[in-house]
């Protein structure tokens, strides 16, 4: 009787233990200092994307440097010259068809601007005009959209990048790093502003 007593005994903290590790995955990703509330049904690429979109997040609270804000207008700028271009042949509205014919001159404006400004900084810097793949991927819907489902698309698209656009030039007119970028930026605003407000009208 007493060596039964004394093999349970022995038993229950292996018992124990075997009952902990069962979570010890979720525990660690609980308590871990790199994920941290991520939902228990995602797997590990997804969370990886949460991280990626958690340093998208840092970089618009943090402020850009001047080489991040030029790369940043570059693009957005090659954005809307190439989505503009679409809607002058695929959208079915005048009124779309016009627009994307000023996208395509006020932002190939708005680029020369950039350029003659950043390369006024000391050292000079050169805007690289490589598109995020959001962008990439708001083109390619474009170029298979057709007809009113274009439009649509097309204005959604061009009232989400105004508001991007706006936010990244109003945060560095406040408190960018370089005076000529700064000053750029401050005229951008009233522009952006007007495409902003134009295609919410329609």
């Amino acid at each position: 009787m007493m060596k039964k007593h004394l093999l349970i005994l022995g038993l229950a903290p292996v018992l124990a233990l075997g009952a902990c590790g069962g979570n010890t995955e979720n525990t660690a990703m609980d308590n871990g200092a790199v994920v941290t509330n991520l939902p228990a049904d995602e797997g590990m690429g997804d969370n990886m994307g949460a991280m990626n979109g958690m340093g998208d997040n840092a970089m618009a609270a943090a402020p850009m440097t001047g080489q991040d804000f030029a790369n940043t207008v570059a693009a957005s700028d090659a954005y809307e010259i190439a989505a503009g271009r679409l809607a002058q042949t695929k959208a079915t509205s005048d009124d779309l068809k016009d627009f994307g014919k000023d996208m395509v001159e006020e932002h190939t404006k708005s680029t020369g601007k950039l350029k003659t400004a950043a390369g006024t900084a000391s050292p000079a810097i050169t805007p690289a005009a490589a598109m995020t793949a959001e962008q990439q991927a708001n083109l390619q819907a474009l170029q298979t959209a057709t007809g009113t489902a274009f439009d649509t698309e097309y204005k959604a698209q061009q009232v989400a990048a105004h508001e991007k656009a706006l936010a990244a030039v109003r945060a560095y007119a406040a408190s960018g790093d370089v005076p000529a970028l700064r000053e750029f930026a401050s005229d951008a605003e009233d522009m952006i502003s007007k495409h902003h407000d134009r295609i919410r009208g329609m």
